[in-house]
């Protein structure tokens, strides 16, 4: 990972981890079979040194992530406008990472109940039922950390 330019706003990785688990949403940088860049947006859960997320089985992502599994995510976590200036509060980290499928059935139904219970936690009752219809049609992966660090610019 580059160094980071502005060292006063740099913090310290369980900060960076702790930015990771509460945003909403985060964007995964790929590369198309041509070298061009692709992003898209994820909504991944942190369980250790991994990130889970889960999608179709095929698709422009999976397509990507089969030919080169590196990837680096960008998580954003809290943003505010400062008033009466040109500038912004905000906090964010950067991942590196190694992306893999996973296809063990108990480690995939795992990482989807940490998927739904971070992202929709009243439908639980429902889980069991879900994975029984959807599980096979599903797929999941998981992001090894390689690299972290993360930024923020808090009040003066």
């Amino acid at each position: 990972m580059h160094e980071m330019r502005r060292k006063d706003r740099e913090i310290s990785r369980d900060s960076a981890l702790a930015i990771t688990d509460k945003c909403n949403y985060a964007v995964m940088a790929t590369v198309n079979s041509d070298g061009t860049p692709y992003c898209i947006p994820l909504s991944p859960v942190r369980d250790g040194e991994w990130l889970y997320f889960h999608s179709a089985k095929e698709g422009h992502k999976i397509e990507n992530l089969r030919a080169m599994n590196r990837v680096c995510i960008s998580c954003v976590g809290d943003v505010k406008a400062i008033p009466g200036k040109f500038s912004i509060e905000f906090e964010s980290s950067v991942i590196n990472g190694t992306a893999s499928e996973v296809t063990e059935r108990e480690e995939k139904i795992r990482a989807l109940a940490i998927i739904s219970r971070r992202y929709t936690p009243d439908n639980m009752p429902a889980f069991n039922e879900a994975i029984q219809k959807d599980l096979d049609r599903t797929a999941v992966w998981k992001i090894h950390i390689d690299e972290i660090s993360g930024k923020a610019r808090k009040p003066d």
